[in-house]
């Protein structure tokens, strides 16, 4: 699951990238609300990035026990 969260926050993150360089454009059309969305969502996946290695590694730990 790990993969998957590092891809999300990294598309993200490319997105608002993409965004920012048309920042004027995006702004005077009144859209700037996808530069929040993309800053809301690399900031959103880093803790879950963060659960998702916590969960893997709490599995992982469970299998080498038994």
């Amino acid at each position: 699951m790990v993969p998957f969260a590092v891809v999300g926050i990294l598309v993200w993150a490319a997105l608002g990238l993409v965004l920012l360089g048309f920042h004027g454009w995006v702004s005077a059309h009144g859209h700037t609300r996808w530069l929040w969305t993309c800053l809301a969502g690399v900031l959103w996946g880093l803790p879950g990035l963060y659960v998702m290695h916590r969960h893997d590694r709490a599995v992982a730990r469970r299998g080498a026990g038994s």
